[in-house]
């Protein structure tokens, strides 16, 4: 009886949670910088959730496969042009081009997979007032749908799709280096941001999105059409979800799968959900926030599979004292 015990010890040791504040210390700058990167990439996914949220009070969780199908549009233009990151005789110019084409396409599939599944998944449901949970079994059941659709045409004993992306050093601050990769996907993400917070604030489409989202028959009786603007939502939240597939394509060296989008469809509605769900700049906020909790959590715990963990509990803490989440400003409350 005390062998077994005496074996089960280390067992028992090796199950409790250690924390590691050498590691977080003599790794915080780096980790800061790829918890922001990967931040941004939650950010831009999760405008989709909000702005749909905002909209049409749906949680559309078909986003994560919108994102996905965005990826792979992305891949396959990059690889129709012959791209290849690390390859050293493209100068800078060609890898922009590229990487601009590749993102045009992205976000072209995306928006047009957006407007397919608001078309065929939810606008029936609309036309016949079906409950709120009639809308959220459809956006999971149309999310396995286009998941399992991918698998059939492209992973079935397939390798993931990918291609590789060579990271170069630009500066380095305090002993943390800044490469390409962060700089790029950081800034294009902050001005993607800085921009639809315009659209919405400024343009006249923006201001029937934030009619509709404060008070749908209103606003139809003062001439907006309802029909127009939700389209609309849903084409800008695709065009978000292409541009994000890029820099996770970027980003990510194990490449893309059909169900790749699914995890980071949960972070992404984690995000707006900590920083409020129909909160545009809430969803920012709540992106950079996962992204850099998840990449502490898991240098503090010394193991990557922490990091999910640890986002979602300080995601569950902020929620108890704060259950709008942390800027808890609804789209149609937003001021111009």
């Amino acid at each position: 009886m005390l062998d077994l015990l005496h074996q089960a010890m280390p067992l028992a040791e090796s199950a409790w949670i250690t924390f590691d504040v050498k590691a977080l210390s003599d790794n915080f700058g780096p980790a800061t910088i790829d918890g922001l990167m990967y931040g941004a990439i939650y950010a831009l996914v999760a405008l989709g959730y909000t702005l749909v949220y905002g909209v049409l009070n749906l949680i559309n969780f078909a986003h994560s496969e919108v994102f996905i199908t965005g990826a792979y549009g992305v891949v396959f233009t990059l690889g129709a042009l012959g791209f290849n990151g690390s390859v050293p005789n493209l100068s800078g110019w060609q890898i922009a081009v590229n990487l601009i084409l590749a993102m045009l396409v992205g976000m072209a599939v995306s928006a047009v997979m957006a407007l397919l599944v608001e078309r065929i998944a939810y606008k029936p449901l609309r036309a016949r007032n079906a409950p709120r949970l009639v809308f959220l079994i459809t956006a999971i059941g149309v999310s396995f749908v286009i998941q399992y659709a991918i698998f059939a045409f492209h992973s079935k004993n397939a390798e993931p799709a990918k291609i590789m992306f060579k990271q170069k050093a630009i500066f380095d601050i305090g002993g943390t280096l800044i490469t390409n990769m962060h700089l790029i996907i950081i800034l294009a993400a902050v001005i993607m941001m800085v921009i639809v917070d315009q659209f919405i604030s400024r343009s006249k489409t923006g201001r029937g999105i934030r009619a509709v989202a404060q008070d749908p028959q209103t606003a139809t009786l003062m001439g907006v059409d309802s029909e127009r603007i939700i389209m609309t939502t849903f084409v800008v939240g695709g065009l978000l979800a292409g541009a994000a597939a890029l820099f996770y394509v970027m980003a990510v060296p194990s490449g893309v799968i059909y169900s790749g989008g699914f995890v980071l469809g949960i972070k992404a509605f984690a995000a707006a959900v900590l920083g409020g769900i129909g909160n545009i700049r809430g969803a920012l906020l709540g992106g950079l926030l996962i992204g850099l909790i998840g990449n502490y959590g898991q240098l503090l715990l010394g193991d990557s599979q922490w990091a999910d963990v640890v986002a979602f509990v300080v995601l569950v803490l902020v929620l108890i004292v704060r259950p709008s989440g942390l800027l808890g400003q609804t789209l149609g409350r937003s001021k111009a």
